[in-house]
């Protein structure tokens, strides 16, 4: 005699991953949200290069006169790496500061629609730096598809490379 109520059955999709689906990253989204625009609230001024206006060459991928959209204020945590200074010989001391810009990368692509790119500036206190490389460090417990963070590692831009005004 034989049970139908009781035949095990494979369900038609496996669970997501360590049980992590879409409304489990959708609640991460919105803590790092919350944490990072009310209560730690540190921000900057992200200054996007223009793709139609900058006149890039064709096989360098370089520009020398670049032209920018309209600053965007982002949120992001902002590590500050002090003050370095480097002698060149026989010419002059150097001082610089650098700062690692931590965006939140769901809400840059899906609130913003804006994409960090190496060569862009932004504006944290009143000083601008320029992004010189990226990483994505931080994946949403190990899942490839899904990371959460874009780091920025920035240097001091001085006034003759650019310039908001």
């Amino acid at each position: 005699m034989s049970n139908d109520k009781n035949k095990w059955s494979q369900p038609a999709s496996p669970p997501p991953p360590l049980f992590v689906g879409q409304k489990e990253r959708d609640l991460i989204k919105q803590v790092n949200d919350e944490l990072i625009e009310n209560v730690i609230g540190q921000q900057i001024l992200y200054f996007p290069i223009s793709d139609d206006h900058t006149d890039v060459h064709p096989v360098y991928g370089e520009a020398i006169h670049k032209v920018f959209l309209p600053p965007i204020r982002v949120y992001a945590l902002v590590d500050w790496e002090g003050q370095a200074t480097t002698f060149m010989d026989n010419v002059a001391v150097d001082r610089y500061t650098s700062i690692t810009v931590h965006f939140h990368k769901r809400r840059l692509t899906e609130d913003q629609d804006l994409s960090v790119r190496v060569g862009d500036f932004v504006q944290y206190g009143d000083n601008y730096y320029e992004i010189v490389t990226l990483d994505e460090p931080v994946q949403i417990f190990g899942q490839i598809n899904h990371k959460m963070e874009v780091s920025a590692k920035c240097i001091y831009a001085r006034e003759d490379l650019f310039n908001a005004d």
